[in-house]
């Protein structure tokens, strides 16, 4: 049978989230896991996650509500907020956190009336430029919101377009105008107006971003978000590992090609292995030959062109029929994977597909969970 397969490893996960703590220690943590976790499977690592961080964010409704449904009781932001009275009247009935960043879910927020209490997050355009309200309008914005009926706990979050990039000075504008209306809004509301600005870049790399809650991402599950540094440098473990199995094994004669557009040329008798992976399991279609892969522990090259259900990589004596490859994870960072094929971790764990067997059950889960959502809302 054909095999290509995926293991998570739990204590990594917990790992890479005590890091997070580490490098912001007063602040709550929300363990972002939009996108199917970042391809790594909700359903197998929110439980887990839902013990040990201070929520779980992801980007929309469905993804919530499909969190609600697995029986997840604690804090749940929807970063993109709701869209329409319906979805409105469903997040407050189950606890979630909302972000509002538009006029339109201003309008629709002021248009229903409802006193279940609701956490609320303004979003500020510091300079992403993509949601939220820049700051000259975030004020009144801001004293709309505290005047709905229901909404009992209110702050301000925005992100970061360039935490990865720490030479660059975007990052500084950006908290210094968060910064400002931070202060701002505190001194109109008397109190202190908790915020939320660093992601995994700026968890690990600015330490003046902390505030009252964070967001990391990318580095709960164990890749660098950062193009100079690796997950090492921060001691980041990785939590997927790819795998899959040599189907064949042959030699080449010299002087022969291998692979669609017979783009690699063998120059002496050469030994091939073909893995049963390829980009309709959601392997990266242009990873070039040199790419690097494991099988049984030791490193070879992939060669030619990345077929559809297969990869064909040169190799030595020791390989066989049946041997496990690694694609990436255990002793191979998908951060080297993602640069030679000019992409991006967070690409390549999204794009794998259904074709790629996963762990059918959650991740072990923590013996004492948070306070469920609606004692902490009550």
């Amino acid at each position: 049978m054909r095999e290509c397969w995926l293991t998570l490893d739990a204590q990594a996960l917990l790992h890479n989230l005590a890091v997070m703590r580490e490098h912001m220690p007063e602040a709550r943590l929300l363990a972002m896991v939009k996108a199917d976790a970042y391809g790594h499977g909700i359903a197998q690592v929110a439980p887990l996650l839902a013990d040990h961080a201070d929520g779980l964010g992801v980007a929309c409704m469905s993804e919530a509500l499909a969190l609600r449904a697995q029986g997840v009781k604690g804090n749940i932001t929807v970063m993109q907020g709701v869209f329409n009275a319906e979805e409105l009247a469903t997040a407050r009935a189950q606890y979630l956190t909302l972000v509002v960043h538009s006029p339109e879910q201003l309008d629709l927020f002021e248009a229903t009336e409802s006193s279940r209490p609701l956490a609320v997050w303004l979003k500020i355009n510091t300079g992403m430029n993509r949601l939220g309200f820049r700051p000259a309008q975030a004020l009144m914005a801001w004293r709309r919101l505290g005047n709905c009926v229901g909404v009992h706990r209110l702050g301000i979050a925005a992100h970061f377009a360039c935490a990865d990039e720490p030479v660059l000075a975007m990052t500084d504008q950006q908290l210094g105008r968060f910064r400002a209306l931070q202060q701002a809004l505190s001194a109109e509301k008397g109190t202190s107006v908790a915020g939320s600005l660093a992601n995994s870049a700026g968890v690990l790399a600015w330490p003046e971003a902390a505030d009252e809650w964070m967001r990391p991402g990318i580095a709960l599950y164990g890749s660098s978000p950062f193009a100079d540094r690796s997950a090492a440098d921060f001691d980041l473990r990785p939590v997927m590992t790819l795998h899959a199995r040599v189907a064949s094994v042959f030699t080449v004669p010299a002087g022969e090609r291998v692979g669609y557009g017979a783009s690699w040329l063998a120059e002496r008798s050469t030994r091939i292995a073909v893995v049963s992976i390829g980009y309709g399991d959601g392997y990266p279609r242009h990873a070039p030959t040199g790419t690097p892969v494991l099988i049984a522990g030791r490193r070879y090259e992939l060669v030619g062109r990345v077929s559809m259900d297969m990869i064909t990589v040169k190799v030595d004596g020791s390989v066989n029929v049946g041997d496990e490859v690694v694609l990436w994870g255990q002793g191979l960072p998908v951060d080297e994977i993602a640069s030679a094929a000019g992409t991006i971790s967070y690409e390549l764990f999204c794009r794998l597909t259904a074709r790629v067997r996963r762990p059918s059950q959650p991740l072990e889960l923590a013996e004492t969970p948070i306070a469920d959502a609606e004692a902490e809302h009550g």
